[in-house]
């Protein structure tokens, strides 16, 4: 560790050449080596890069020590605190591979993921062992790191030396298996080899203009693909500054930003909207941000978070699947995510695999025609940077069919070429006969100012086919004006009458996935069976919406069942 510089000083330490890019993550940590730059930050100590190379090298020799035939995976359970950075290092060097647990799936999830990865060793801290010892794992005590006990670092520090490299390193080593978010469906591990994180990296450095006078703020979790393929590996590639924070926290983030001297942070749209909820200040601006890079926030909270930070927004599609179907350009309107990246990305009708016609929009960017012009996001190239589902074939086949990539994605190309995405494939929501975009919905949700964070979501209707419902996070559920915001909801030009919710879910912490994401699954499942307030609109015209009352719910209940549909009244397991 090195001494902490002092306020606003970012040491440069230019070397006089920089390596030629690398095709794998090893080779890019071995070119760190002697580099004094800073590397990686915290608010208690110090790393150059050199320090980081050599505490992963380090891990990477403990690994291999422990290491018994079987794949060689090693589950990490930590907050974004140092000793993750150096696993991904060590596993880069050794040639294992990391798999990042989401400490906020359940046990039976965590447990079930752990078996289906083959996860030989898990990295974990003193808060979370006990539950982890708690569960059939298959795993021996032994089997087991506890990064903040004094045995820990004992083994660590017997294993220093020298910076080696396992033999067989390359660009096809898998290092990576990261967990799908799960928000629609079950999650699924993402194969990411040592060359395509390396690509990724290069790709990024050339289109968002990383460098290595950047300081990257990292709050998003280490165990999604955000964290790691948007900012630890460009940051890596160009010996940039990794500052972490061990959660996401919206009060804290201007602070942090501050104090690190952060240029750079990656963001989710729900995270965006908390750090924009917070109080607003005459110096909020006073900040050395420069840029950010996200997926899923509404054009108005970009274009409000750069007035209110002084920062720049580029806002992109990604997927830990990989799959580059857009291509950026100055010219592409709010909202939209430039153009599609080659002539084989198309959007198809997933029924019929024709493509879908044009998007027509109205003046306020409204698509006039979604039922015939939204549909699933396909590269019919073929697979791209898709590397494939962890003993997962149904997965793999769904994804590639016909030696085309299917994204899994909804999205929309208007009359002048611009792709937009228009949510996951599980947020369509079917009502009247058509197919309505839960994404579409939720961008006007969220840009009512009492709303923190939304999501639109499909559950049956007691006659046919879908209602919809939303669950909005709100400061006071009890205390929130519906019927100004059934008004609001009228009031919105983009916003289709098929769009506005049938029944509404006040909350003051809607369930989330690790990476920030709102958990539709799980919201779906409850339906309307919950403590939080929930009202319904049951009638036609103008929407006036009514508090659901016990009885209430057992009515709601009961319709399914005079209609022939009570199967469907209880939540779905």
């Amino acid at each position: 560790m090195i001494e902490r510089p002092t306020k606003g000083e970012h040491r440069l330490s230019m070397r006089e050449h920089e390596p030629e890019p690398a095709n794998d993550i090893a080779s890019m940590l071995l070119a760190r080596v002697g580099d004094e730059h800073l590397g990686l930050r915290t608010r208690e100590a110090d790393w150059t890069w050199d320090a980081v190379v050599r505490e992963s090298a380090a891990r990477a020799a403990l690994a291999q020590a422990l290491r018994r035939p079987g794949p060689f995976h090693i589950g990490v359970l930590l907050d974004n605190v140092p000793d993750f950075v150096f696993w991904l290092g060590a596993a880069a060097l050794a040639e294992a591979t990391i798999v990042g647990i989401n400490p906020t799936h359940g046990d039976e999830q965590l447990a079930a993921g752990v078996h289906h990865t083959d996860c030989q060793l898990i990295v974990t801290d003193r808060r979370r062992i006990d539950r982890l010892r708690g569960l059939d794992l298959g795993l021996d005590p032994d089997r087991f790191l506890v990064v903040d006990e004094p045995g820990y670092r004992s083994a660590v520090d017997a294993h220093r030396g020298a910076v080696t490299v396992a033999d067989g390193v390359g660009p096809a080593s898998l290092l990576l298996l990261l967990f799908t978010s799960g928000t629609t469906g079950t999650s699924k591990a993402v194969r990411c080899t040592q060359g395509r994180l390396a690509a990724i990296a290069h790709a990024a450095t050339a289109k968002f203009g990383h460098h290595r006078g950047d300081v990257d703020y990292c709050c998003m979790p280490l165990f999604h693909g955000n964290a790691i393929m948007a900012l630890w590996a460009p940051a890596l590639a160009n010996g940039a500054t990794v500052c972490l924070t061990p959660t996401f926290s919206a009060s804290n983030f201007l602070a942090d930003v501050r104090y690190f001297g952060a240029t750079f942070f990656t963001y989710v749209g729900k995270a965006l909207g908390y750090i924009l909820a917070t109080p607003r200040a005459p110096d909020d601006a006073d900040n050395p941000l420069q840029r950010g890079f996200g997926t899923e926030a509404s054009p108005e909270d970009q274009a409000e978070f750069r007035r209110r930070f002084g920062a720049v927004l580029m806002e992109g599609y990604g997927s830990s699947e990989g799959g580059a179907v857009a291509m950026p350009d100055p010219a592409a309107p709010p909202g939209a995510l430039g153009r599609p990246a080659h002539d084989g990305v198309a959007i198809v009708n997933p029924d019929t695999d024709a493509d879908c016609p044009r998007a027509v929009l109205d003046e306020h960017g409204r698509v006039l025609n979604p039922d015939e012009a939204i549909g699933e996001i396909v590269d019919k190239r073929g697979a791209a940077g898709f590397e494939g589902y962890y003993n997962d074939d149904a997965a793999n086949a769904e994804r590639v069919r016909n030696g085309w990539y299917w994204s899994g994605d909804l999205g929309y190309i208007d009359q002048d070429g611009f792709l937009y995405f228009a949510g996951r494939r599980g947020d369509w929501i079917r009502v009247d006969g058509e197919n309505t975009s839960a994404l579409v919905i939720e961008r006007v949700l969220r840009r009512h100012p009492a709303v923190r964070a939304a999501a639109a979501y499909g559950v049956p209707d007691p006659r046919s086919g879908d209602q919809v419902m939303a669950a909005l996070e709100v400061d006071d559920p009890d205390g929130f004006d519906v019927a100004a915001f059934a008004d609001y909801l009228v009031a919105q030009r983009d916003l289709g009458s098929k769009g506005i919710p049938r029944l509404l879910r006040l909350s003051a912490n809607l369930p989330v996935t690790g990476s920030n994401k709102v958990l539709k699954r799980e919201l779906q499942q409850q339906r309307w069976h919950t403590d939080d307030p929930v009202y319904r609109w049951a009638g036609r015209g103008r929407p006036e919406y009514r508090r659901m009352t016990a009885e209430d719910v057992a009515e709601l209940d009961g319709e399914f069942s005079r209609y022939g549909r009570n199967s469907l009244v209880r939540p779905s397991s």
